[in-house]
């Protein structure tokens, strides 16, 4: 089972290559097989090239992502963090408030990410 540490540092490297625009970098965090459903009730994609195109995409958008609390670990194999994700829309500035849960293989890597978020939370800013 991943450490806390390690899963920690993982959705740290998360935030911190999503917001250098790095999608390479993100999909580099997830294990070959993983899936991402974001958000959940969306349809679930599979496999490093799916989610590499996802982040490629959410990344051309100029959203950035700011942590809204300490990211939480557990006592298995995930983790949590809560963040907004700060973007332009065609009508202005907007934010989406965020929970990133995701699983962990034993080498660290993301075998899951879901997203929780729903209408209520995007919000004109």
């Amino acid at each position: 089972m991943p450490s806390e540490k390690l899963m920690k540092q993982g959705m740290q490297a998360y935030i911190d290559a999503f917001n250098r625009s790095d999608a390479d970098g993100v999909a580099a965090l997830y294990a070959d097989d993983a899936t991402v459903e974001d958000p959940v009730g969306k349809d679930v994609m599979v496999g490093k090239a799916k989610i590499a195109a996802f982040y490629k995409m959410s990344i051309a958008t100029g959203a950035r992502l700011a942590l809204a609390a300490p990211i939480r670990a557990s006592h298995g194999n995930s983790a949590a963090m809560a963040f907004d994700v700060q973007l332009n829309m065609p009508q202005g500035k907007a934010v989406i408030r965020v929970i990133d849960v995701m699983t962990f293989n034993e080498d660290g890597k993301f075998t899951s990410m879901r997203a929780f978020w729903g209408p209520g939370d995007m919000e004109m800013v």
